[in-house]
């Protein structure tokens, strides 16, 4: 049986806005070796467009990717190689990506968040509902904070927490940029960190890390009288990390609610990138074989 081809698919409007998240896609192509699938999701014609001129919407999708394909070359200033791949769509971007999260062998989505109002932005309910219900990861990131080079990556764990997942990919993407990892785990009561189940769980976790030579720090994060998300992005502020990892659909002990509002809180406060891991059973093992 052949193996299946997986790549990383990036919504990108050819304009200002749009050029350093495809730099972004760019780098984390290079550094990850998979094909690249640059998308443009244009506004969808009307019914009487769709039904009676379906020549007008054939026109309007092959005007876009040529627009496209030269917005990415004149980036990269070369020709498109073969390893990038342009795709147009018309219609509901959110759906656009949710159906393509199904059926496409992504490894995962990158994203803009930057709340932007250029044509194709997603507003945060879009980037909410995409994140909660795609059947791959979510890459967000800002275009005003485009990060060169992943040296840090944080991790929040609590000990109620599956966290298969993103070990997979923290190790992985660890290892790819020779990064680090620095576990933060919530310590909720006031009471001596040193004797914290919530230190325990993390040592435990960065042992496995150590086993595989990967750099990994701990930080306890004292979470009590404070919103949890604010805790972390205030470790975020001061830290920098260029990439934070966490998961969907799931309660947690940071957030001391559904972890839906936190991922949000994360994704939203955050100008740095964060991606975030869905719940699906059987994660893309593709770029851990």
């Amino acid at each position: 049986m052949k193996q299946k081809e997986y790549s990383i698919l990036a919504l990108i409007s050819p304009n200002k806005e749009g050029e350093t998240v495809l730099k972004e896609a760019l780098y984390l192509q290079g550094t990850l070796d998979v094909k690249l699938v640059l998308l443009n999701v244009i506004k969808q014609a009307s019914f009487f467009e769709r039904n009676f001129q379906p020549e007008e919407t054939e026109k309007a999708v092959t005007k876009a990717k040529i627009e496209l394909t030269n917005f990415v070359e004149d980036v990269i200033g070369k020709k498109l190689p073969s390893d990038i791949v342009i795709s147009v769509r018309a219609g509901n971007p959110v759906n656009v990506l949710l159906e393509k999260s199904k059926t496409d062998s992504l490894e995962f989505l990158l994203i803009d968040k930057s709340d932007g109002n250029y044509e194709g932005a997603l507003n945060k309910d879009e980037i909410n509902e995409l994140v909660s219900l795609s059947k791959c990861p979510v890459l967000t990131v800002n275009k005003d904070f485009g990060v060169p080079k992943i040296k840090n990556i944080a991790i929040p764990i609590d000990i109620t927490q599956s966290t298969k997942k993103r070990l997979l990919w923290a190790k992985f993407l660890a290892k790819r940029h020779n990064a680090k990892i620095t576990i933060l785990s919530a310590l909720k009561a006031n009471i001596n960190e040193a004797n914290s189940l919530a230190l325990k769980n993390a040592q435990k976790i960065r042992h496995l890390f150590w086993e595989h030579n990967i750099e990994c720090d701990i930080k306890i994060l004292k979470v009590y009288n404070h919103d949890s998300h604010e805790v972390i992005l205030n470790y975020i502020k001061e830290e920098k990390p260029e990439l934070v990892i966490i998961r969907t659909h799931q309660e947690s002990v940071f957030s001391n609610s559904s972890i839906g509002r936190f991922v949000a809180e994360i994704v939203h406060g955050s100008k740095l990138p964060v991606f975030t891991v869905n719940y699906t059973p059987n994660p893309v093992e593709s770029l851990f074989l």
